[in-house]
């Protein structure tokens, strides 16, 4: 039942995007509930791992170094291309800057199952991108908007390692002190995540967003999604490693800046991540229905080349 819940994932964000859209004053009061719900999402993405998770990096260190390089330099890159080419407003290239500097989002593990990627791969790469983001994402964002606008670099690098590093961390220990314990229950934290991530990817009034913002925010995922299936293809991953790695850097953790933009910048600067954390499931979902309706022979065909 909960793994049924949580493989519907993008339903729910969907559906609750729209009454959001609707009847906006219903998620209003939930702002301040952003940071408390995005750390909760991070415990639970620390719960469901192990230490053999992470021992996967040194079996493929050459497709977790791609996915998390791609991560760090397409995306934000990407995201100073489009801001430029659209001419963004300093508040909003700023918010969609700090987007492309964040790590990847969790909802990504999800789409990765429905797409018959690899989802070992996908925890990896999602857990190696944001257990380095208290450095990456602080840096990157400085990097690309300093000139443009202030960046408190040392208090968004507590922010990521308050919200991110220490749940993550906490999450980690319990499953491996209480793993026969938490067994029984583990499927409830994936389930937990995914209704946290729909609110918070519903706390902003969808109504702000203007046409520009959604197809900055499309851009950039386009580009995201294009760019890491094109490199690993180009490189000879296979089939299923690219889908994990194309999935992973275009699906950021857009909860993370939305929290990161209220606190560091201003309201205008979270909508990028607000109107991402929507768009990027659809997006999602629609080639993991894609890729799901293969035959058995495409995907040998895909393995085999």
């Amino acid at each position: 039942m909960l793994k049924k819940f949580t493989s519907l994932f993008p339903l729910w964000a969907v559906l609750l995007s729209a009454v959001a859209y609707l009847y906006p004053e219903y998620f209003a009061p939930h702002n301040n509930l952003i940071v408390p719900f995005l750390s909760l999402i991070m415990l639970g993405m620390g719960v469901t791992l192990s230490v053999d998770s992470f021992l996967e990096v040194l079996k493929r260190p050459h497709v977790v170094l791609l996915g998390t390089l791609m991560q760090y330099t397409l995306m934000p890159l990407a995201a100073w291309a489009v801001s430029i080419a659209l001419n963004l407003p300093a508040d909003l290239m700023a918010g969609v800057i700090l987007l492309g500097c964040c790590p990847g989002g969790t909802a990504s593990n999800v789409i990765c199952y429905l797409a018959k990627g690899d989802v070992a791969l996908s925890i990896v790469l999602t857990s190696v991108s944001t257990m380095i983001a208290f450095l990456a994402t602080p840096f990157l964002t400085w990097l690309f908007i300093g000139q443009t606008v202030e960046v408190d670099v040392t208090g968004m690098l507590v922010s990521v390692i308050n919200i991110v590093v220490v749940p993550v961390a906490l999450g980690l220990a319990i499953n491996y002190f209480f793993e026969s314990r938490i067994k029984a229950v583990r499927d409830v934290f994936p389930a937990i995540s995914a209704a946290a991530i729909v609110i918070i990817t519903n706390s902003e009034n969808l109504e702000q967003s203007g046409p520009l913002v959604l197809l900055a925010v499309i851009l950039h995922n386009s580009l995201g999604l294009a760019g890491g299936y094109g490199a690993a293809k180009a490189l000879k991953f296979s089939e299923k490693e690219a889908r994990t790695i194309a999935i992973e850097v275009g699906m950021q953790n857009s909860g993370l800046s939305v929290a990161l933009a209220i606190k560091h910048f201003t309201a205008a600067a979270a909508l990028p991540g607000a109107i991402f954390s929507i768009w990027h499931n659809l997006s999602g979902a629609f080639l993991a229905g894609h890729w799901s309706k293969e035959t058995e022979f495409d995907r040998d065909k895909h393995e085999i080349s």
